[in-house]
């Protein structure tokens, strides 16, 4: 098949690129010319494990192609997924669909024969409806359907996600629309009831309602966690215990620092925005949104307390400063609140992170060290934020020249018995 991926983000790049291994012929097209420039070179922009190999061995296949010019990519192509950001707006806290208004206005000019229209972008509920009132004229009613396909890619496993897929959701009453995308998507749909064809609005709604739930299972051990530490009781024992029921299941409830990345904290908002528009109290969502987002204060007292109250001139060291292990994601992060805080108080506060050094700390104030053990030395607080494998098995005797050294694991990723045996200062979450 033709398709045109329009935004060559992370749901953009990754999707077009697997599409281009499952066989189609697919053009990316983006307007930032630079980023084009070094995608043609095999340069990838983000950080996801796989994507540089495939979007390597498809360029050399020929079967993915790079672009800025959007009107021939339209033309050339018989589907188009709208792939672009939809930030959350600071002041409504709405889904900002600019992008989106942007490229439907290159479809329109360019809809030079039938093709459907695709949002991958996740947008709220009736945007489908609008995008077709937008595009409607009366001579080209036959020359589109407009389908909602939302994503469901975890960063740092999007390949994975995108080829073994736990489920399709395609949301149109297209007929024919349905038979191409159920065509598109059968290399990868191998067992009965992955693919799921519904409603435009059912498949919009099914995104942010996954994503809010996701974020509430996350908030709610964290909340449980806090309970634990008050009564000496191992949140990870909770965890198991939950998590064995089937009807609960045990992902999504790992305690830790809160959810962030590119999806919860914006779906949520928006998910609340919506639920306001149609005068429908999520009161649930609301709650989560409120106890993420304060969720750094709990640690930042926390970590008061570890250091007796007294930051001023410590030396404290972040292992890891993204939302999560496997990406460069630093959005909503946990880190962006801790770290400035932090040497706001008079902290001497440095970071090592897998994915290289970031701009989003004042580097004046934040030092960054390029290996675990550089970071680590003369260290009084030892902070793992996130839980990327390299630092699952560290010799934190080994690394720090001070002997009453603490560590902070917001991750969980040691024994509170081992460190004890080691007598290192350990403390985590919920235990």
């Amino acid at each position: 098949m033709k398709i045109c991926v329009i935004g060559a983000g992370y749901v953009g790049l990754v999707s077009g690129t697997c599409f281009a291994e499952l066989g189609n012929n697919v053009i990316c097209v983006d307007n930032n010319s630079n980023k084009i420039s070094k995608l043609k070179n095999g340069e990838i922009p983000i950080y996801e494990p796989g994507l540089e190999e495939l979007i390597k061995r498809n360029l050399k296949q020929k079967r993915l192609q790079f672009s800025t010019n959007i009107s021939a990519s339209i033309k050339k192509s018989d589907l188009i997924f709208i792939c672009v950001g939809t930030p959350t707006n600071p002041k409504s806290n709405k889904a900002d669909l600019k992008y989106v208004y942007q490229v439907l206005m290159d479809i329109k000019k360019n809809l030079n024969k039938y093709k459907i229209i695709v949002t991958k972008s996740t947008v709220p509920v009736t945007t489908g409806d609008k995008i077709q009132n937008l595009l409607t004229t009366k001579n080209n009613k036959k020359l589109f359907d407009v389908v909602s396909n939302p994503e469901f890619l975890r960063e740092g496993e999007a390949i994975r996600d995108f080829m073994f897929p736990d489920r399709v959701v395609v949301g149109t009453n297209s007929k024919k629309a349905n038979n191409v995308l159920k065509n598109l998507y059968s290399p990868i749909i191998k067992k009965k009831g992955r693919y799921f064809n519904t409603s435009r609005r059912a498949a919009e709604i099914i995104k942010y309602a996954s994503n809010a739930f996701l974020a509430t299972k996350i908030t709610f051990i964290n909340e449980i966690s806090n309970l634990c530490e008050k009564l000496n009781v191992d949140v990870t024992d909770i965890s198991v215990g939950m998590g064995a029921d089937e009807r609960i299941g045990g992902r999504f409830l790992r305690a830790g620092p809160g959810y962030g990345g590119s999806c919860f904290p914006k779906d949520t908002r928006a998910l609340v925005s919506t639920s306001k528009k149609f005068k429908t109290n999520l009161s649930i969502v609301k709650s989560t949104i409120y106890s993420n987002d304060n969720r750094h204060k709990y640690l930042l007292n926390n970590i008061k307390q570890i250091l007796n109250n007294n930051m001023k001139n410590k030396k404290i060291t972040f292992l890891g400063v993204t939302f999560k292990a496997g990406t460069d994601d630093m959005r909503d992060s946990a880190s962006l609140k801790l770290i400035p805080y932090l040497t706001k108080k008079g902290a001497k506060v440095s970071y090592y992170e897998p994915t290289g050094i970031k701009n989003d700390f004042d580097k004046k104030k934040v030092s960054y060290f390029n290996n675990i053990k550089d970071a680590c030395i003369n260290s009084d607080l030892i902070i793992i934020h996130t839980e990327w494998n390299e630092f699952k098995q560290i010799n934190f005797n080994k690394l720090n020249n001070k002997k009453k050294f603490k560590i902070y694991d917001l991750r969980n990723l040691y024994s509170p018995s081992k460190m004890k045996n080691k007598n290192i200062k350990y403390y985590s979450i919920g235990r």
